[in-house]
Parts: structure tokens; sequence; C-alpha cells
């Protein structure tokens, strides 16, 4: 249901560019729901170039990432997704989550 609403309200933005990135949120959502990181990573960095102030897109790009096993750039995806909405709680949950991990790597080294 939340994906819907992002695609409606991306295509409610106007723009073909926004329009495409819409598309290719949608692609790289299922893509990850179904266990394919790199295809979700492929369509998930497309949508976030095409609509950079999005911050679901960002948010699915961290899941993505970190599906990916890139716990770096997971961290910075759900960083950027917390920057740009603070009320995204997916992303909040998502990005303590990463940070968590990110200390316990930390501490095993």
């Amino acid at each position: 249901m939340r994906r819907l609403l992002l695609a409606a309200a991306l295509l409610a933005a106007s723009g073909c560019a926004t329009y495409q990135g819409a598309r290719l949120y949608d692609r790289g959502t299922l893509a990850l729901e179904r266990g394919d990181a790199a295809a979700a990573v492929a369509d998930l960095e497309g949508a976030a170039a095409l609509v950079p102030h999005a911050s679901e897109i960002q948010n699915h790009l961290g899941l993505a990432y970190d599906a990916q096993g890139r716990p770096g750039d997971a961290l910075a995806a759900f960083q950027r997704a917390v920057a740009l909405d603070c009320d995204n709680e997916a992303a909040q949950r998502n990005l303590h989550a990463a940070e968590a991990r990110t200390a316990v790597a930390g501490e095993a080294k």
C-alpha cells in the first residue's frame, strides 16, 4: 500500500524523470521482495538518481544494499532517507538497526 502511495505522489510531482523514477522504484521494490538484490540495487539507484528527494526510495535502496552485503552503503542510504523525512518511521528503524550492526562489527575488530 505504501509503495502505491509513493508512486502516486511521485507521479503527482509530474515530469518524465519523476514518472520513470516511480517505475524504477516499483520494479526495484518488487525485486527486493523476491530476493533479487542486484536487480533491486540497479533499479533503486536509478530511481534515487531521478527522484533524489524521495525518502522512501532511499530507504528501500538501503534495504537493497543491506541484502547485497554492502553495510556502509546501506547505512548512508538510511541516513539520507531520515534526513529527507524525519517522520519516515521505517527508515528510522532501519537506520538504528544499521547503526547497531556497524557498532557490533566495529567492536569485533
